[in-house]
């Protein structure tokens, strides 16, 4: 088994407690909606929606995967830190573990600092596309939450 580590950084307008909220505590219910081309339904399958809970991430037909499974290891509203797991991968890797945290800046808006940890199976390379993909998917979904949040300013006070 192989272990890969990458940092990723995302800086934004949007406050990290409101960024937070929308990305971590309701992405189940958000991101469905921000993304219908690719995301059908996040369903929880076990817990609350806090640490322990699984996530069943279920895609459009006719993609990549029909579904996925994140299950929540830390989710911190104090110190606004984000931790998951996606587990039940059936292809190359055993788990993939994103840890995130949001952070003030100065003029009001937020530093996301992403730390993605691939457990491969075997022998497996990472290959460098699959990282950037990663990425390109990871930032995509922080504009268009961004986005949301600039348009609703109210949502996720």
């Amino acid at each position: 088994m192989g272990v890969f580590t990458f940092a990723n950084e995302y800086i934004s307008t949007i406050p990290p407690a409101k960024l937070f909220k929308a990305l971590a505590v309701d992405s189940h219910n958000l991101i469905p909606k921000l993304m219908p081309q690719a995301i059908k339904s996040i369903d929880i399958i076990q817990g609350d929606g806090g640490t322990g809970t699984i996530k069943q991430i279920n895609f459009i037909e006719g993609g990549h995967l029909s579904s996925m499974k994140n299950r929540v290891d830390e989710q911190n509203l104090e110190t606004l830190t984000y931790k998951y797991t996606m587990i039940d991968l059936k292809e190359k890797f055993k788990s993939i573990v994103y840890e995130v945290k949001f952070e003030p800046t100065p003029e009001g808006g937020s530093q996301n600092k992403m730390t993605s940890t691939y457990y491969t199976k075997g022998e497996v390379e990472l290959k460098e596309e699959d990282v950037k993909a990663s990425k390109e998917r990871a930032f995509r979904m922080y504009k268009i939450a961004e986005a949301y949040l600039l348009q609703n300013p109210d949502a996720y006070a």
